[in-house]
C-alpha cells in the first residue's frame, strides 16, 4: 500500500524534532534508550559511553551501534510488563514507546489500546470469541469510559451515553488500510448499538435485525478479494442509526461513497471480482440452469485472475445466507430473481467478443459463441436482441439535418460492452442501498443519531488512478477533522486541570485540500473542465495541471513521466497516473443503452433505467449531458463532513500487524507507517507540543521521592512542588490532580534519580565491603592457629609410625626373599626340562614341514608358470590389437589435420564443393556395395554364432566330465561343488570375453563404415538377439547344474560306499596320474623357461631403448646449451651444431624403428610359443580326463580295502595343489602381459618426447636465423649511435624507461637473464651512454627472441604491451617527415602485416600516451613539441622496423595460441549432437540423455567463451592497446566462422535442423560475450587514455 511513498519516516521525524529535543539532552552513561534500526524500526539498548554528540549503545541483540544524541530516546524501565491501556499514561510519549506498548499488548492478545479517547485496534487475524459475547456486552453496558480495559464496546457505549445524557448526536469514525479489520469492527459497533437500543418492529422483523442483516448483502455486492485482504470493502459506507427519546433504535439510513466500478470488467491476479458473481456460480443446480450459467472459469470477467475460491469460505453456503439476508431486509422472491438475472447477464455480456467487419471502422460478432452469450444476455435482460446488438456496435449522432448511425470498431465495441456492464452493476448497487434504506425505514421525528463511518484508509500503490485520488482526498478531509478534534481535546484537558496554556501549533493540510477541491483552479475543477471537451486527453489534462500548479509546494511533476503527477499528502507523497482519469470521471449513460434498457420487459431492469425527461433528451443532443463523478463525490464528502461536524466524533484506528495476514506476527515498520497514516502519531505530536507527561500526585511522589526524602510525610501536591523546586526544573505546571511536564523533563528527573541511587549505592557498598573484609580476616586468623596445631601433632605421629614400619619391614623382607629364591629355582628346573623336550619335537616337525613345502612348491611353480605364460600370450594379442587401433587412429588424425589445413584456404572451398557433388554420386553407388556388405556381415555373424554355440557345447561336455569326476570323490564333495562354481564362473568369463570381442569387432566396423550406420544398427540388433539366446542357453546350463547338485546331495551316501570299493583301482590310477602330472610339470617348466628368456630379452630391449633415448635426450640438451652459450660467436658453430642435432635425430629415429621391429618379432615368437604351450596343455587335459574315466570304471569293479583311504586323501590334496599351481602360473602370465603393455606405452611416450624435441630444435634454428639478422642490424645501429651526440633531452628519460622495462623483465623471467658486468671503465659520459644503450638493446632483443617460442599468453601479452609502448615512444621521439624511400628495400615490411594496417593508429596515438611522453620530457600537456623531436637516422629506422616486426610476431603467437586452444572445442560443437544421437540410439535412457546433450553442447560453447574471456582479461591486465585487442578478436571470430562452415561442408550429416539450433544457441552465448566485452574495451580504452 505504501510502495511509492518517499521516505515517510522523514515527515514524522521532521514534525517531532522540536518536541523530543528535551528528551535527548538528559541521556547519561547507563541510560536505557531507544535507537533506530532498519529492520525493526526501533531497538532498545544501554548507553556505554558518550563522546560529544555521539553515543555508543549496546543493543539487546548483542550489537554495538553509534548514534547521534538527537536521534535516540529514553526508555521507561519502570513501565508495566503488560503495557498500559492508555498511551497518554506513558512516561515517555514518543514513537518507540508507542510501538513497544502496542507490541507488548498484542503478544498478550490485548488488541485494543487507548490514546486519549482514540481507540487503536490491532487485527489479531484469529477469532477471539470471548471478547464479543453477550457477557462482555453486558459488562461494558453503562460502565464509565476508562474504568474497563479498552474495547470497541467502550467506544460505542461512550457514544451512546453521550447521546442520551447530553442530547447530542455522536459519530464513530473507523479507518485503516485494507485488511486492518474495519468491516469487522463496524459489525461489532452495530451489534453493540443494537444490543443497547434494540426493539421489536412490525411484521416480526426488528429494525436492528435489518441493520445487521444489511451487512451480508452489502458485503456480497460491494466487497472483493484484494492483494491485502480477502474481504476488502470497495466502497465507503456511513450508517446513520436513529434513536428516539427513550434511546431505542427508531430507524437507520446507509450512505455509500465511490463504488469501484472498474473492478466489474477488469481484475488482476490474484484478486477477485465482487463476491456476488462467485456466489451466483455456486448456486444450486436449478438456479444455475435457470440463469444459463456454466463454470466460473469460463467467464472473461472472472478468469482474468486464477483465484476463484477463498480458503475456509463456502460460496454455496454464503449464497443461501445472502438470500436469507435479502429476505430479512425486505426483498421478495421476484426482486431477488431480477437481481440475479442482472448479475448473470453481466457475466454473459463479458463473453461477447467482436472482430472487424467488412466496412471500414466497423465490427461484428466474432463467432457463434459470442452470438450465444449475446442472445442469453438479451433473454436475461428481457430486451430485443437486435437492439442490444445495435447498442453495442453502433452510435447515433443527431444533427439538425439528419440522424446519422455510426459503426464502432472492435475496440470501441469492447469499450461499449464494458461500459454497459459497469452501468448495470452501478445502478444495481445503488438500488440495493436504496432498497435497504426503504426497508429499514427512517424516523422523521428522530433528533439524535449515532453515525458509524467505515471508510477506506490512505492508499498508495505502484500505479495509482482515479480511485486512489478520491480515497486520499477523503482521508485528507478526515485528517483535518481529526487534527481539529484532537486539538480541542487537549484544550479541554488543560482547562479542566486549571493550568495556563498557550496556542499549540499543529499541521494543517488546508493547502492540500485547496489544491484538490478549490474552485475554479482545483484539480477536480480542471478535471471536470477537461471532461467537457471531447478532444481532451489525459496528456492535455496533465499539461494543464503542470502549468497551473508548477509553483505549488504540494504538487510535483515526475522527471520521467509526461502524464503523471505527484501530490504531497499528510502521510507522504503519492504519484498518480492520469491515463484513465477522464474516463472514470465521466458519469453518464450511453443513450442507446438507456433506450434499450428502458424498453426492457422486466419491470426491475426498466426501473433501474427510468426514461429521461424531455428537456434532458433535448439537452443530450447538445452534448450537455455531462455528469462528473468527482464533483458528485466532492458534494457527498462535504455533506458527510457537515454531518460529522454536527456530531461528537469518536475515533477507532484499525491497524494491520503484518502483510501475511497471519496471527502472532508484529511488523514494526509496517505498523509505524499505519500509525502515521491514521493520524495517531500526529495526535501524539499535538499532545507532546504542550505537556505530554502527566502524572497523578501520588504516582509522582512514589516515583521521585528519593530526590527529596524530607517531603515523604507532606501533602502530595506540596510534595510534588518541593521535589520539582529542588530539582531545578522549569516550565512545568501543577494542575488540580496531576503534574504536567514538558517533553524531556521526565527523562531529566529519571537521570537525576539514577544518579542519586548510584551515589547512595556506592556508600552502602563501601561500608558493606569493609565489614565483610574485617570479618573474613578474623575468621582466617583463628582457623590458621587451629590448623597449625593440628599439623604439628599429625607430623609427630607420622614420624613414630615410620620408625615402627621400618623395623617390621626388615623381618618380612628376609623371609620373603628366601621364599622367592626357592620358588624360582624349582620353576627354572622344570622349565628347562620342558624346553628341551619341546625343542627336540619342534626341530623334528620343522624338518617334516620343510620337506612338505619343497614338494608343494615344486607343484605350484609348475602350474603357476603355465598359467602366467597363457595369460601373457592373451595380453600380447590384446596389446597388438590396441597398438594397431592406435596406429590407425593416429594415421586418421594426420589425415584429418591435412584436410583441415586444406579447408582453411579460401580457394579450397570451391574444390570441396565440387568434391562433395562428386561424392554424392559416389555415395549412390556405394549404397549397393553397403547392402552387399550388410549381407556378408550377417553371414559372418551367423558363422560367429555357430562358433559360439560349438564352444558352448564344448563347455557343456566339460561340465558333464567335471560332474562325473565329482561323483567319484568321497569326503571332498562339498569342495568339489565349489570348484565347479569356479569353473562355471570361468566359463561365463570366457563367454563374456567372446562377447567383448564381438563388441570390439562391431565397434571397428562402425568406425570404418560411418556411411552405413543403418545397416550396422540392424546388425547390432540381430547380434543382441543372438546374445539373448546365448544367455538363455547359459541359464539352461545353470539349471542343469542345479539339478546336478541335487543329484550329488542325494547320492552322497552311495558315493561313500562306492569309493571304499574302488580303493585298489584308485591306487593304480593315482600312479598313472602322478606320472602324467610329472610330464605336465616338465613341459610347464620348459615353457616357463622359454617365457622367462623371452621376457628377459624384451626387458633388455626396452632397457636398451630407454638408455639410448635418454642418451639422445642428454645429447640434445647439451647441444642446446652449447648453442645458447655460443649465440654471440660465429655462425659456423651454429651450423655445425644444427647438423649434429639433425644427425642425432636421424639416429634416434633409426634406433627407434629397429627397436619397434625387434619388439614386434619378439611378440610374434612369444605368441607362437604360447600357442604351442596351450596345445600341450589341451593334450595333457585330455589324457587326464581319459585316465579319470578309466579309474572310475575300475572303481566300480574292484573292492577297496579300508587301509587305503589315507592314500586317497593324499591323492586329493595333491590334485588340489596342482590346481593351485596352475592358477599361479596363469597369474604370472597375466603379470607378464601387463608389463609388456607398460613397456609398449613407455616406448610410445618416449617417441612422442623425441618428436617434441625435434620440433623445438627446428624452432630454435629458426630463432637463431632471425637473431643473426637482428645482430647485424644492431651492430650497424651501434655504430651510428657512436657518431651521434647524446645531448637530446629525451635520451635520459627513454633510457630510464628502457631500464624499467628491463628490470621488470628480469623480475618476471629471472631464469633467462644474466648479471651485467659493472666493472666497465668510464672513459667518458658519451661513450658510457652509447655503450649502455647498445647493451640494453642487445639484451632486450635477445630476451624478446627467447620468448617468441613460448605458449604462455600472459608473458606474450606483457611483451606485446611493452613493445607497443616502446614503439609509440619512438614515433613521438622521431620526426615523421621521413619518406618511405628512406627505408632500405631489403627490409621493407610486409603489406599484409597488422602493423602495416595500423600505422595510422601509431601515428595518431591516444591522447593519454602523448601526455605521458610529455610528462617524461617535462613539457606542457597537449602534445609533444616539434623542437624536442629528433631527425631519424638509419639505425633508428631499422630498430623501429625490427620492433614492428617483433610486435607482429608476438601478436601472431597470441592469436595462434588461442586458435589452438579452441580448435578441439569447435570440433566438438559440431560433433556433439551427432555423437549423442549415435550413442543413444538404443536403451530407455534416450529421453534423459537427449535433454542433457543440449547442456553438454552449451558447456562446450561456454568453454570457448571462458578461454576467450581469459585471453581478454590477460590483455586488459597487461594494458595492451585497444586496437590490438580488437584486431585479435576480429581474426579469432573469423577463424570460428570458417571452422564451423568448413565442418558443416565436410560433414553433410551434421546439416540438420536440431544441429543448427545447437550451433545457434552457442553463437548466441558468444554474441552476449561480445556485447559485454565491447563495453569493457571502451572503458579499458578510457583508462588507457587517462
Amino acid at each position: 500500500m505504501y510502495a511509492t511513498l518517499r521516505s515517510p519516516r522523514a515527515f514524522a521525524l521532521a514534525r517531532m524534532t522540536e518536541i523530543y529535543d528535551g528528551a535527548t539532552t538528559n541521556i547519561i552513561v547507563g541510560s536505557h534508550v531507544w535507537v533506530e534500526d532498519p529492520s525493526v524500526a526501533w531497538i532498545d539498548g544501554e548507553v556505554l559511553k558518550i563522546i560529544g554528540e555521539e553515543a555508543e549503545i549496546q543493543t539487546t541483540d548483542g550489537k554495538k551501534v553509534v548514534a547521534n544524541l538527537s536521534k535516540i530516546y529514553s526508555k521507561d524501565v519502570e513501565a508495566p510488563a503488560g503495557g498500559v491501556d492508555d498511551m497518554t499514561k506513558l512516561s515517555y510519549l514518543h514513537e518507540p514507546g508507542v510501538l513497544q506498548n502496542l507490541a507488548t499488548r498484542y503478544q498478550l492478545n490485548e488488541i485494543y489500546t487507548y490514546t486519549g479517547n482514540i481507540l487503536i485496534a490491532v487485527n489479531p487475524f484469529k477469532r477471539l470469541p470471548h471478547l464479543y459475547d453477550d457477557k462482555m456486552m453486558q459488562r461494558y453496558k453503562g460502565a464509565a469510559f476508562g474504568d474497563l480495559d479498552p474495547h470497541v464496546f467502550a467506544i460505542a457505549d461512550s457514544a451512546f451515553r453521550a447521546m442520551v445524557n447530553e442530547r447530542k448526536s455522536n459519530s464513530i469514525l473507523v479507518s485503516g488500510e485494507s485488511g486492518a479489520g474495519k468491516t469487522e469492527t463496524t459489525k461489532m459497533l452495530m451489534q453493540y448499538l443494537a444490543f443497547l437500543g434494540g426493539r421489536k418492529g412490525t411484521e416480526g422483523r426488528s429494525v436492528e435485525q435489518q441493520i445487521l442483516e444489511s451487512n451480508p448483502v452489502l458485503e456480497a455486492f460491494g466487497n472483493a478479494k484484494t492483494v491485502r485482504n480477502n474481504n476488502s470493502s470497495r466502497f465507503g459506507k456511513f450508517v446513520e442509526i436513529q434513536f428516539d427519546n427513550q434511546g431505542r433504535i427508531s430507524g437507520a439510513a446507509i450512505r455509500t461513497y465511490l463504488l469501484e466500478r472498474s473492478r466489474v470488467c477488469q481484475i488482476s491476479d490474484p484478486e477477485r471480482n465482487y463476491h456476488c458473481f462467485y456466489l451466483l456460480c455456486a448456486a444450486p443446480p436449478e438456479d444455475i440452469k435457470k440463469y444459463k450459467l456454466g463454470d466460473k472459469k469460463s467467464y472473461r470477467y472472472l478468469n482474468q485472475s486464477k483465484c476463484y475460491e477463498l480458503d475456509d469460505v463456502s460460496d454455496a453456503r454464503d449464497y443461501l445466507a445472502t438470500k436469507r439476508a435479502m429476505a430479512v431486509v425486505g426483498m421478495n422472491e421476484k426482486e431477488q430473481d431480477a437481481i440475479f438475472r442482472v448479475l448473470a447477464s453481466i457475466l454473459h455480456l463479458g463473453n461477447v467478443e467482436f472482430s472487424k467487419g467488412k466496412e471500414v471502422d466497423s465490427s461484428v460478432l466474432k463467432d457463434d459463441k459470442s452470438k450465444f452469450h449475446l442472445q442469453t444476455t438479451s433473454e436475461l435482460l428481457m430486451c430485443d436482441l437486435n437492439e442490444l446488438e445495435d447498442a453495442l456496435l453502433k452510435r447515433v449522432m443527431v444533427t439538425p439535418e439528419e440522424v446519422i448511425k455510426r459503426s464502432l470498431n472492435p475496440e470501441g465495441a469492447t469499450v461499449s460492452r464494458d461500459g454497459l456492464a459497469k452501468t448495470l452493476y452501478s445502478r444495481l448497487f445503488d438500488w440495493l442501498v436504496e432498497k435497504i434504506n426503504v426497508s429499514i425505514g427512517q424516523d422523521p421525528n428522530s433528533t439524535y443519531l449515532i453515525g458509524v463511518l467505515d471508510i477506506y484508509g490512505f492508499e498508495s500503490f505502484k500505479a495509482n488512478s482515479f480511485e486512489q485520488f478520491c480515497i486520499n482526498y477523503t482521508n485528507e478531509k478526515l485528517q483535518q477533522h481529526f487534527n481539529q478534534h484532537v486539538f480541542k481535546m487537549e484544550q479541554e484537558e488543560y482547562t479542566k486541570e486549571g493550568i495556563d496554556w498557550s496556542y499549540i501549533e499543529f499541521i494543517d493540510n488546508k493547502d492540500v485540500l485547496d489544491l484538490i477541491e478549490k474552485k475554479p483552479g482545483g484539480i477536480i475543477a480542471l478535471l471536470d473542465e477537461a471532461c467537457m471537451f471531447p478532444k481532451s486527453t489525459h496528456e492535455t489534462f496533465s499539461q494543464k495541471l503542470y502549468q497551473t500548479f508548477r509553483t505549488h509546494q504540494r504538487f510535483f511533476k515526475p522527471k520521467l513521466s509526461r502524464t503523471g503527477f505527484t501530490i504531497a499528502h499528510y502521510a507522504g507523497e503519492v504519484q498518480y497516473k492520469s491515463e484513465q482519469f477522464l474516463d472514470k470521471n465521466k458519469d453518464y449513460v450511453v443513450p442507446e443503452h438507456q433506450d434499450m434498457l428502458t424498453a426492457s420487459k422486466c419491470f426491475f431492469i426498466s426501473g433501474l433505467f427510468p426514461p429521461l425527461p424531455d428537456e434532458a433528451t433535448r439537452s443530450s443532443n447538445k452534448s450537455s449531458k455531462f455528469s462528473s463523478i468527482g464533483s458528485r463525490f466532492k458534494l457527498q464528502l462535504q455533506q458527510l463532513m457537515e454531518t460529522l461536524s454536527s456530531t461528537e466524533p469518536h475515533y477507532i484506528r484499525c491497524v494491520k500487524p503484518n502483510n501475511l495476514l497471519k496471527p502472532a506476527i508484529f511488523e514494526n515498520v509496517n505498523i509505524m507507517q499505519q500509525l502515521r497514516c491514521g493520524g495517531v502519531l500526529e495526535a501524539i505530536r499535538i499532545s507532546c507540543a504542550g505537556y505530554p507527561t502527566r502524572k497523578i500526585f501520588s504516582d509522582f511522589v512514589s516515583r521521585f521521592s528519593i530526590l527529596a526524602p524530607e517531603v515523604t510525610n507532606h501533602d502530595p501536591k506540596d510534595a510534588c512542588k518541593k521535589i520539582l523546586a529542588k530539582s531545578g526544573i522549569q516550565g512545568y505546571q501543577i494542575g488540580k490532580t496531576k503534574v504536567f511536564l514538558r517533553a524531556g523533563q521526565m527523562a531529566e528527573l529519571d537521570a537525576r534519580k539514577a544518579q542519586k541511587l548510584s551515589s547512595t549505592a556506592k556508600i552502602v557498598q563501601r561500608k558493606m565491603k569493609t565489614y565483610i573484609a574485617r570479618k573474613y580476616f578474623l575468621a582466617l586468623r583463628k582457623s590458621a592457629i587451629v590448623w597449625q596445631s593440628f599439623c604439628r601433632r599429625k607430623l609427630a605421629s607420622y614420624v613414630y609410625q615410620h620408625l615402627r614400619n621400618n623395623a617390621a619391614s626388615l623381618k618380612i623382607q628376609t623371609h620373603y626373599r628366601r621364599h622367592l629364591s626357592m620358588k624360582s629355582y624349582n620353576k627354572l628346573k622344570l622349565s628347562v626340562v620342558m624346553f628341551q623336550a619341546r625343542l627336540r619335537s619342534m626341530v623334528a616337525s620343522r624338518i617334516l614341514r620343510h620337506r612338505k613345502k619343497i614338494k608343494a612348491a615344486t607343484i605350484l611353480q609348475a602350474h603357476w608358470r603355465g598359467h602366467i605364460e597363457c595369460s601373457y600370450y592373451k595380453k600380447l594379442i590384446r596389446a597388438a590389437v590396441v597398438t594397431q587401433c592406435r596406429w590407425k587412429g593416429r594415421m586418421a588424425r594426420k589425415e584429418l589435420r591435412k584436410r583441415k589445413m586444406a579447408a582453411r584456404e579460401a580457394s579450397a572451398l570451391q574444390l570441396v564443393k565440387d568434391n562433395l557433388e562428386k561424392q554424392v554420386e559416389e555415395l549412390t553407388s556405394r549404397l549397393e556395395s553397403e547392402k552387399r556388405l550388410k549381407i556378408e556381415l550377417e553371414e559372418a555373424k551367423d558363422k560367429e554364432i555357430s562358433k559360439v554355440q560349438s564352444s558352448l557345447q564344448a563347455m557343456q561336455r566339460d561340465v558333464n566330465e567335471a560332474n562325473s569326476l565329482l561323483i567319484k570323490e568321497r569326503e571332498s564333495t562339498q569342495k568339489a561343488i565349489q570348484e565347479k562354481d569356479e569353473e562355471l564362473l570361468k566359463l561365463q568369463k570366457s563367454l563374456q570375453s567372446i562377447q567383448n570381442k564381438v563388441d570390439e569387432t562391431n565397434a571397428l566396423l562402425s568406425k570404418e563404415r560411418e556411411s552405413a550406420q543403418k545397416a550396422i544398427q540392424e546388425a547390432k540388433e540381430a547380434k543382441d538377439e543372438e546374445i539373448l539366446k546365448l544367455q538363455n542357453s547359459l541359464q539352461a546350463i545353470q539349471v542343469k547344474y542345479d539339478e546336478t547338485n541335487t543329484l550329488l546331495v542325494q547320492e552322497r551316501e552311495s558315493l561313500k560306499r562306492a569309493i571304499e570299493e574302488a580303493k585298489e583301482a584308485k591306487d593304480q590310477e593315482i600312479l598313472e596320474l602322478q606320472n602324467s602330472l610329472k610330464t605336465m610339470q616338465n613341459k610347464f617348466e620348459e615353457t616357463n623357461e622359454s617365457l622367462l628368456k623371452e621376457r628377459d630379452s624384451t626387458h633388455k630391449a626396452i632397457q636398451e631403448t630407454k638408455e639410448a633415448k635418454d642418451e639422445e635426450i642428454l645429447n640434445l640438451q647439451n647441444s642446446l646449451q652449447t648453442i645458447q652459450s655460443k649465440l654471440d660467436e660465429t655462425n659456423v658453430l651454429l651450423v655445425k651444431e644444427r647438423e649434429s642435432a639433425q644427425k642425432a635425430i636421424k639416429e634416434v629415429k633409426e634406433a627407434k624403428d629397429e627397436e619397434i621391429l625387434n619388439l614386434q618379432n619378439s611378440l610374434q615368437s612369444m605368441q607362437n610359443k604360447i600357442d604351442e604351450t596351450n596345445a600341450l596343455l589341451v593334450k595333457e587335459r585330455e589324457s587326464a580326463r581319459k585316465a579319470i574315466e578309466e579309474a572310475s570304471s575300475v572303481v566300480k569293479e574292484i573292492p577297496v580295502r579300508v587301509e587305503d583311504t589315507q592314500k586317497i586323501a593324499s591323492l586329493t590334496t595333491e590334485v588340489k595343489n596342482l590346481k593351485a599351481l596352475s592358477e599361479w602360473e596363469r597369474q604370472r602370465a597375466d603379470e607378464s602381459e601387463r608389463k609388456c603393455t607398460e613397456a609398449l606405452e613407455s616406448s610410445e611416450y618416449k617417441r612422442m618426447q623425441l618428436e617434441e624435441t625435434e620440433r623445438r630444435v627446428v624452432q630454435l634454428q629458426e630463432s637463431l636465423d632471425r637473431l643473426e639478422d637482428k645482430l647485424a642490424d644492431i651492430e650497424s645501429h651501434n655504430q651510428a649511435l657512436h657518431q651521434q651526440q647524446s645531448g637530446s633531452p629525451m635520451m635520459p628519460k627513454i633510457k630510464k624507461l628502457q631500464e624499467g622495462h628491463s628490470r621488470s623483465f628480469k623480475d618476471r623471467h629471472s631464469s633467462g637473464t644474466h648479471s651485467r658486468d659493472n666493472s666497465v671503465i668510464e672513459e667518458g659520459v658519451k661513450k658510457v651512454v652509447v655503450d649502455d644503450q647498445k647493451q640494453e638493446y642487445q639484451d632486450l632483443l635477445s630476451r624478446c627472441r627467447t620468448i617468441e617460442s613460448q605458449d604462455n599468453s600472459d608473458v606474450l601479452a606483457y611483451w606485446l604491451s611493452n613493445a607497443s609502448t616502446l614503439l609509440l615512444l619512438l614515433q613521438h621521439t622521431l620526426k615523421s617527415s621521413c619518406s618511405s624511400g628512406d627505408i632500405p628495400h631489403h627490409r621493407r615490411p610486409r603489406s599484409g602485416a597488422i602493423m602495416g594496417k595500423r600505422s595510422q593508429s601509431f601515428r595518431g596515438s591516444p591522447r593519454g600516451v602523448a601526455i605521458s611522453i610529455n610528462d617524461i620530457g617535462e613539457t606542457t600537456p597537449g602534445g609533444s613539441d616539434s623542437s624536442r623531436q629528433l631527425e631519424p637516422k638509419y639505425p633508428a629506422l631499422l630498430f623501429k622496423q625490427q620492433l614492428t616486426a617483433y610486435i607482429e610476431k608476438t601478436y601472431g603467437l597470441i592469436r595462434d595460441n588461442l586458435k589452438r586452444e579452441i580448435s578441439p572445442l569447435l570440433g566438438l560443437c559440431v560433433q556433439a549432437p551427432r555423437i549423442s544421437k549415435a550413442n543413444l540410439s538404443m536403451g530407455t535412457a534416450r529421453v534423459l540423455a537427449n535433454a542433457a546433450s543440449h547442456e553438454i553442447l552449451l558447456a562446450q560453447w561456454q568453454g570457448i567463451v571462458t578461454k576467450i574471456g581469459c585471453l581478454f582479461n590477460t590483455l586488459k591486465a597487461n594494458l595492451v592497446p585497444s586496437f590490438l585487442i580488437r584486431q585479435v578478436f576480429t581474426q579469432i571470430f573469423a577463424f570460428i566462422n570458417i571452422q564451423l562452415f568448413n565442418s558443416l561442408l565436410l560433414r553433410r550429416e551434421c546439416c540438420s535442423y536440431s544441429n543448427g539450433e545447437y550451433v545457434k544457441s552457442g553463437l548466441a552465448i558468444l554474441e552476449r560475450w561480445c556485447y559485454k566485452a565491447t563495453e569493457e574495451i571502451t572503458s579499458h580504452y578510457n583508462k588507457y587514455c587517462s
